[in-house]
């Protein structure tokens, strides 16, 4: 079963940036994606980002666009979320996830495509 560490995350204020990583152990990693979501208090589980782990292929939701980076490093295992420009509704845990069959582009904004995940880590982003 695959384990995901997740480190980073914090208190910023708007305008600062923050940089999550997620890395991946346990049994031989095998991912078809990893993404990013994150839950902000009274409200779903929302898409942030995710990337085809064989060719890097990047995915964002409307709010994070040109904002947001997500990439990994296959030789270690770990997806980053690079955030810049942060802003108070970025305010949320953030749970990074993966899944291991092959699905379609809608796929991976659907949290319940993904087959392990993260315990979370909290960004606070204050006006």
């Amino acid at each position: 079963q695959e384990q995901l560490v997740q480190s980073g995350g914090g208190s910023v204020q708007a305008g600062d940036s923050l940089r999550l990583s997620c890395a991946a152990s346990g049994r031989p990693f095998h991912t078809y994606s990893m993404g990013w979501f994150r839950q902000a208090p009274g409200k779903e589980r929302e898409f942030v980002a995710a990337i085809i782990w064989k060719d890097g292929i990047a995915h964002y939701s409307d709010s994070v666009q040109g904002r947001f980076t997500i990439s990994r490093d296959m030789t270690k295992n770990t997806v980053f979320l690079q955030m810049n420009g942060l802003l108070p509704e970025d305010t949320g845990v953030y749970y990074c996830g993966g899944f291991r069959t092959p699905a379609p582009d809608f796929g991976l904004r659907m949290s319940s495509a993904y087959d392990f995940w993260g315990i979370g880590t909290l960004v606070t982003v204050s006006s």
